[in-house]
């Protein structure tokens, strides 16, 4: 096994109460009411954009409503993305041991690439990420493998040698759609029955059982 890929909301850090705090801000400033903290974990997962469709009141969708909501959410969680943000239990052990290793390591998310990068680098400040990808302009979001191939491109690694971890369906489908094997996490946002049946070639329920699996 040559790279680990790892998605950041759900895996690698629980961002849950800080994109929740902003969405509901959010959504009071534009006079809607808020969603209960556990409600957003159906709501993370397909980007920003998705997640403010989502909170929003369906009969009140329009893409200049949205826009505007995202754009107060934005400018919020870009002042309030630590204020909650931790990462999961063992995660740090992981990645020092995946380094030790010589085992390339990356993320591939769906957060908004301005706000993904300096979180990778405030929580993992000792791990030598080899790349670090969030969703960018004009490019596609997952599930759709893109990212995931632009990553092995960049790395130079075959998708033979490659696992991607994820605690969505939107996770599995991506490693799926590129070729890539899934392993999906149960102390992330989504329930272990979805990750099943949308895909995964193994489940792990601590960050720590990656290793058994590279061992395998």
């Amino acid at each position: 096994m040559k790279l680990i890929i790892f998605d950041l909301d759900g895996t690698l850090i629980n961002t849950l109460e800080d994109l929740a705090n902003s969405g509901n801000y959010a959504l009071t400033v534009h006079r809607f009411a808020p969603h209960p903290i556990m409600a957003y974990k159906n709501f993370i997962g397909n980007g920003v954009d998705k997640l403010i469709e989502r909170i929003i009141p369906v009969d009140k969708r329009s893409a200049e409503l949205i826009k505007q909501v995202k754009d107060t959410f934005v400018s919020h969680y870009n002042d309030h993305a630590q204020d909650h943000t931790q990462p999961y239990p063992e995660i740090q052990q992981l990645l020092e041991q995946l380094q030790e290793k010589n085992i390339k390591i990356s993320v591939a998310t769906n957060k908004y690439h301005a706000a993904a990068v300096p979180l990778v680098a405030q929580y993992f400040p000792k791990i030598n990420f080899d790349l670090i990808l969030g969703h960018r302009d004009n490019f596609p979001i997952k599930p759709d493998p893109a990212i995931v191939l632009e990553t092995l491109a960049r790395l130079a690694v075959n998708k033979e040698d490659c696992y991607y971890l994820g605690d969505s369906n939107v996770d599995m489908l991506t490693a799926n759609g590129a070729g890539v094997k899934a392993i999906g996490v149960t102390w992330g946002f989504r329930s272990e029955q979805e990750l099943r049946a949308s895909g995964a070639e193994f489940i792990i329920h601590s960050p720590l059982e990656l290793l058994e699996i590279i061992k395998q």
